[in-house]
Order: C-alpha cells, then structure tokens, then sequence
C-alpha cells in the first residue's frame, strides 16, 4: 500500500472553502453587532445563510472524514505534539458545528426563522423564549471567540510546520499546480 502523503482534493477543496467561508463570518459578525448601519439587517440575513452553509459544509467533511485516508503526521513528533494535533482537530470541528447550531437555537428562541439564502426555511427547534435567547447568544458569542483562538492556534502550527520545521503537513493540504 501505497503511503498517502497529502489529503485528497476533496477535502483540500472543503477545508479551504470552510476556512474562507468561517474567517468571512468573524469578520462579518463583529462588524455586524458592532454597528447600527442600514446594511445591518442584510448583514445578519447573510451571516445567517452563511452560517447554515458551514454547518452543512463541516456535516459533509466528516462524513467525507470517514471514508479517507490521511497523511500521517512526522514521525518525530512528540507525544504532546500529536495529542495537540488531534486535540485542535477535533476542537474545531467540535466549534463548527456548535457555533452554528447555537445560532440556530438563539434565533428560534428568539422567535425568528433561519432562511438560508431565502430558499427555504429551517425548521424550529426549540420554541421562543427570552431567557434561552439569552443563554444562547451568549454561548454563541463565546464559542466564536473560542473558535477564534483555536484558528490562530491552527495557523500558527500551520505556519511553524511549513516556515519553521520545513516538513510535510502544511504541504499535505496546499494545491500542487503542475507546470506544463
């Protein structure tokens, strides 16, 4: 068997369209509740729709997870640094799925209807209620600060792998355009 040394394209294609698509809703949730502006309500429309297109998104990498194999991580690594490793992972994953999930609640318990892109409406999943929006605009806020630090962690490991240690993962999930 052959040893795999870089991700599919499949999921190089995901995790850079996931990466694109999360880094644009930080930015666009601060600024959104940072602001009064009259793009403030299609702000939110997008973020939203945005937000449901994640989870369906990070929902189909893990399926797509399951049924892959992937580069093994340098063997010189040390036991802290693999645990790291896998520990990010499944910490990010675990925040792209709770933080559009906790938005979804927040604006059924807010009494609204999450409509992705205005093609369909998402179905309630708890009834409205003050003090569970409460709770869950708060959660949401902090698991995106959370999610925040753990991309800045991501990068950095990232970025340590390919300018520091000169080794393989940063290269496992970049494109190889080919010269003809």
């Amino acid at each position: 068997m052959a040893k795999i040394t870089e991700f599919p394209a499949s999921a190089k294609f995901m995790h850079w369209l996931s990466a694109l698509l999360i880094i644009s809703m930080l930015f666009l949730g601060v600024s959104m509740i940072q602001s009064l502006a009259t793009w403030q309500h299609t702000a939110l429309q997008l973020h939203k729709s945005i937000g449901a297109l994640v989870l369906v998104l990070v929902l189909i990498r893990l399926i797509n997870r399951l049924f892959m194999q992937i580069p093994a991580l340098p063997a010189d690594l040390s036991a802290m640094q693999r645990f790291a490793a896998k520990a990010s992972h499944i910490v990010l994953y675990a925040l792209m799925l709770a933080i559009p999930l906790s938005g979804w609640l927040m604006q059924n318990a807010a009494g609204l209807t999450v409509s992705p892109f205005g093609i369909l409406n998402l179905p309630s999943l708890i009834p409205a209620n003050i003090k569970a929006y409460a709770v869950f605009r708060e959660l949401h806020g902090l698991l995106t600060w959370s999610l925040f630090a753990v991309i800045v962690l991501h990068i950095s490991a990232a970025l340590h792998h390919g300018l520091i240690r000169q080794d393989s993962v940063l290269q496992s999930m970049l494109f190889r355009f080919k010269n003809k």
